[in-house]
């Protein structure tokens, strides 16, 4: 049986750091890189804590599948989703849940997870992957999508009042010319279009407000270097330049703070950022970023919670769980 010294020697870290993993404290300080290692290593030695050894067995331990819409790669350049990975994989350890992973699913063959007794699929699928899921189990939760609710549950957040929030923040502060920097995403192996709700609420409230200005959205990828470049070619543009940004994650954002500080303006003296997420890294950005709290970890776990409910209580009328999201502000905003 596998212990935590095993799990230390692979993974090059203490023991101690290995068990305050294991048991979730939150004061450890430890990359997420290292923290999803140690419960990697954990599952595949099949640990299992010592308060779990002497409990008699279950007629049957359940398995289910945990389809995820990014490759790995993608997923550690969005850390958004890692933490909800997280908050899955912790909420099926502490009920001795099995997890069959496949990311990406139009590289990898279904057939690995016919005998799952239901599914997660973090993202957003087509329906042709949708349908492959549904004909394994009819047990299914999306997280961050909510296809079909009227057939499946779901965890999503509230993006409307989450971007109305953060913008009506940046107006009572005294801003007038806000801009947006964001992205757009694609699905399936056509790459058919998805609609963008943060960018969507931002345009209609903007109007409302009777301040929108197409001249101040820019549109790339979710990534740092995406909010890089777009940050650079608004300052250099030569046109009148915001001063605040609403921008779609955090990770959009950072970039965006390096293409200020490069252009010899200051934040937030010069421009305001706000971001979306609050991913661990943005309370360490110069300035410290002040962005929307999205209760990640959580929605792994209100996923896991539905999914047990569906399979063990058999319910068959479908839920939808929205998650508050809050307004994290730090320095990286200011009076006018």
């Amino acid at each position: 049986m596998a212990t935590i010294k095993d799990i230390a020697k692979q993974a090059g870290v203490s023991s101690a750091t290995v068990s305050r993993v294991l048991n979730y404290d939150e004061t450890l300080s430890v990359s997420e890189d290292k923290r999803k290692l140690i419960f990697e290593i954990a599952e595949e030695l099949d640990y299992m804590p010592p308060r779990k050894r002497n409990v008699g067995k279950v007629a049957k331990k359940l398995k289910i599948g945990l389809v995820h819409w990014y490759t790995m790669s993608q997923e550690l350049d969005d850390p958004y989703y890692m933490s909800i990975r997280l908050g899955i994989e912790k909420m099926c350890y502490e009920n001795d849940v099995e997890i069959v992973k496949i990311f990406k699913p139009d590289e990898y063959d279904f057939q690995k997870l016919e005998s799952v007794d239901g599914f997660i699929a973090i993202g957003k699928f087509t329906d042709s992957q949708i349908s492959k899921i549904y004909e394994r189990s009819q047990n299914i939760v999306f997280v961050d999508s909510s296809p079909m609710e009227e057939k499946f549950d779901c965890v999503v957040i509230d993006f409307e009042k989450a971007v109305t929030g953060a913008l009506d923040y940046l107006w009572e502060i005294g801003h007038r010319k806000i801009g947006y920097i964001g992205g757009r995403e694609t699905i399936g192996p056509d790459h058919i279009a998805l609609g963008e709700r943060r960018e969507s609420v931002f345009k209609s409230h903007m109007m409302a407000l009777g301040a929108y200005n197409e001249a101040f959205v820019h549109i790339g990828a979710f990534l740092a270097e995406s909010g890089y470049r777009l940050m650079k070619q608004a300052i250099q543009s030569g046109g009148e330049t915001p001063t605040a940004y609403f921008i779609a994650s955090d990770s959009i954002a950072i970039g965006a703070l390096r293409a200020v500080h490069e252009c010899g303006l200051k934040v937030p003296k010069d421009i305001n950022i706000i971001g979306f997420n609050d991913i661990p890294t943005s309370k360490y950005t110069v300035p410290p970023l002040t962005t929307v709290r999205v209760h990640k970890e959580f929605m792994g776990e209100t996923a896991v919670e539905l999914l047990l409910e569906r399979i063990i209580k058999r319910r068959d009328i479908s839920k939808k769980v929205i998650i508050p999201t809050a307004l994290q502000v730090r320095e990286s905003t200011c009076k006018v």
